[in-house]
């Protein structure tokens, strides 16, 4: 067994492809650094990395085994979700905004209390990081908005053809659900397969999200990072909703 790195600023990533855990006690733990470092972000997760830690926590590096993932097109809708889609499509003063509300959108994340959580992940380090990896066009968010007022949203990361989730807040029942109905209908539509969502929970499986084995998943990301590598900005209103309608 071999200790689990800590990275310096010019370090490299273990690659969980090819390397075990390097503490089996702490399971999908790869690596430790004392910051998130400029280009850190975007090679993490084209290793299947990324960053989870607490804002008294060095930064902690993880690849976990099983990973939870959706399908876009097993994503879940229930008769009280395809209502509320169906009203917040035919209301006028409802819209979906694309990156517009990037910066409001985690902070919005980071702050909203949930229950059974104490605290968040989302620190300021883990704003300005993933700030700069949307400002290099990687880094996208969702906001659900009725009369220019933020009811929800969701933001995720791109890399070609893989779409990573990263957090959800709503402020309204089910306004972070229309969002990732959003994200899935764009994801179909553009032959995404597959939505990472990190870690296992009862929430994520009732919306049609299955956990699968580390190994399948680093073969997925790896192909699916080199499909539609142009850099495109998204662009896309409410009337994508019209796939789950």
């Amino acid at each position: 067994m071999s200790p689990i790195p800590w990275l310096g600023i010019a370090d490299s990533f273990p690659d969980p492809s090819i390397t075990p855990d390097p503490d089996p006690a702490v399971p999908g733990l790869f690596a430790v650094s004392e910051h998130i470092y400029p280009g850190q972000l975007s090679v993490a997760y084209q290793l299947g990395l990324f960053p989870w830690y607490s804002a008294r926590q060095p930064v902690l590096w993880w690849s976990p085994d099983p990973r939870m993932v959706l399908d876009p097109e097993q994503f879940i809708i229930s008769k009280s979700l395809l209502k509320t889609l169906r009203h917040f499509y035919h209301q006028p003063s409802t819209q979906i905004q694309v990156d517009q509300h990037f910066d409001a959108v985690v902070r919005a994340c980071a702050t909203t209390q949930r229950k059974n959580q104490d605290g968040t992940w989302i620190t300021h380090e883990i704003i300005e990081a993933y700030t700069a990896l949307h400002e290099a066009g990687h880094a996208h968010s969702i906001a659900v908005v009725e009369y220019e007022q933020l009811l929800g949203g969701l933001y995720c990361v791109n890399f070609g053809g893989m779409v990573y989730g990263e957090s959800m807040f709503s402020h309204t029942d089910n306004a972070s659900k229309i969002a990732l109905a959003t994200l899935c209908a764009w994801c179909y539509d553009r032959g995404v397969k597959m939505i990472d969502c990190q870690q296992e929970t009862a929430h994520l499986h009732s919306l049609g999200a299955r956990p699968i084995a580390r190994a399948a998943f680093l073969q997925h990301i790896h192909q699916a990072i080199q499909q539609n590598q142009t850099l495109v900005p998204w662009s896309f209103d409410k009337t994508i909703l019209q796939r789950w309608l």
